[in-house]
């Protein structure tokens, strides 16, 4: 079993209408694999793992549903409702999953789109060696139509307007060679950009912004930007913070503002990281599993590597994007840090668990089921509402798309400076929607990250929030 922190994905991954379809949609003729083989699979699984046992119906009739994932909904359905699992639990295929964890390995235009409740569709983020950034089309565009030639073009609105997975479905299948024609306005005008999805290894530190030191006051600040919590993320962590060091930096920002989730693991290491004064004897994160399987709760300590820096302030830029792995990291550092460990931007998304992989491998399918719960040293956790409610310092800031992240200009990265610096700020509100924060910042509206339907969802677009 492989533990993983993934964060705010939908509600399923594949699963098809007839016995014969794996979770990553492809058919399957291996014996084992039928509809109800799989659907009795998850079920007794669950009944094994899960960490809510007591949620799951007494008994649930397989035949009721036409898919492994509408079978699962249906067993968490109450757990749901209490707010402990949205959708954090489910089938997903493992070779598209140990493909994104094991290299960042994906297909799609690399972005993240997010639509505000006006209906615009902007690009929060595009990723470098993929095909948008290629295109010249980066954070702040926004899409204004789509087509498959520039004769059919669809505006967004109109796509909008029709609701459910119109938008997404617009931007069409999660592979190779699929091209779109898209209406762009940006800094350089209004124009039309034909672009082709690609096969792309997504960078957890962005080679543009991803890890620098900034100079603000007269001070020098680290700044890290990581994207998902991958494998590949280890060596780009430790360069970052090796940079750091080097500077004698003391004070960081911690940007992980669109971060969903991800490996426990990297989560560790960045932990570790950011706590060269981190004694290894010091508890980072208590994981419990339910009563029947307590034997394998553990405790992680700190255990500080050589890259490591000794951070006396830490400002974590976060949204409502901001999962799952994330919030593991924010919340390792509240007992020691207290009010020196600031929360910037919004309220979390929520999420103080964490999945193991069971494979039922001669079907490709990988059931991710919640089965343990993280505290930090204080046995701080169930922030189902988000961490603005635990963290003892927080500053509103709005997610400014004008400006890169990391610039000293962009409303996010401006107030996490000015938290280091000791400057007043506005505390988030643990208990505030996305639109009372975005009016108490004065944004005209808020944005939310663009999801496609759950049955089309990839292992990367689980964690890597609005990826298209």
């Amino acid at each position: 079993m492989s533990a993983l922190l993934a964060g705010c994905g939908g509600d399923g991954g594949g699963g098809g209408g007839s016995g014969s379809t794996a979770a990553s949609g492809g058919t399957v003729t291996t014996a084992g694999c039928s509809l109800r083989e799989r659907q009795d699979w998850v079920n007794a699984q669950m009944r094994e793992w899960y960490l809510f046992p007591d949620t799951l119906p007494a008994s649930l009739d397989p035949a009721n549903y036409g898919t492994v994932p509408d079978y699962l909904n249906a067993l968490t359905a109450t757990a749901r409702g209490q707010g402990k699992d949205r959708y954090f639990t489910y089938l997903t295929s493992i070779k598209s999953e140990n493909a994104f964890y094991g290299s960042g390995s994906s297909a799609g235009f690399g972005w993240r789109l997010a639509i505000d409740g006006s209906g615009r569709l902007q690009v929060t983020e595009a990723f470098e060696g993929a095909p948008a950034l290629a295109a010249g089309i980066d954070r702040g565009a926004e899409i204004l139509a789509i087509g498959t030639t520039t004769g059919n073009l669809q505006t967004v609105s109109s796509l909008y307007a029709a609701g459910g997975s119109a938008l997404s479905d617009a931007l069409g299948a999660n592979t190779a060679g699929t091209a779109r024609v898209f209406q762009i306005r940006d800094g350089s005008g209004t124009r039309n950009v034909s672009v082709a999805k690609a096969d792309f290894t997504l960078a957890p530190v962005s080679s543009r912004y991803g890890a620098q030191i900034i100079t603000d006051g007269g001070q020098r600040y680290g700044y890290v930007n990581l994207r998902t919590f991958i494998d590949t993320a280890d060596p780009a962590l430790r360069a970052a913070f090796a940079q750091f060091q080097s500077a004698g930096v003391t004070n960081v920002v911690v940007d992980l503002r669109y971060n969903g989730g991800g490996l426990v693991t990297i989560a560790e290491l960045m932990s570790n990281l950011l706590g060269a004064n981190r004694q290894t004897s010091e508890v980072m994160t208590y994981t419990t599993f339910r009563s029947d399987k307590a034997a394998r709760n553990t405790t992680t300590y700190f255990n500080p590597q050589p890259q490591s820096v000794a951070a006396m302030r830490i400002a974590f830029i976060g949204t409502g994007a901001t999962a799952s792995a994330s919030e593991y990291v924010i919340n390792a550092f509240i007992p020691y840090l207290h009010a020196n460990a600031g929360l910037i931007g919004s309220n979390t998304y929520g999420k103080p668990v964490g999945q193991i992989a069971l494979d039922k491998s001669e079907c490709d399918d990988r059931l991710r089921v919640i089965a343990f719960a993280l505290q930090n040293a204080a046995r701080q956790g169930a922030y189902y509402s988000g961490l603005a409610g635990t963290v003892e310092a927080s500053c509103r800031a709005a997610d400014d798309i004008n400006y890169p992240m990391g610039d000293p200009r962009e409303a996010s990265t401006r107030a996490a400076l000015d938290f280091l610096q000791g400057k007043s700020c506005t505390p988030i509100g643990g208990s505030a929607t996305a639109s009372a924060e975005a009016r108490a910042l004065s944004v005209p509206v808020s944005r939310e990250a663009l999801q496609p339907d759950p049955a089309k969802m990839s292992p990367a677009q689980r964690e890597v929030p609005g990826l298209f």
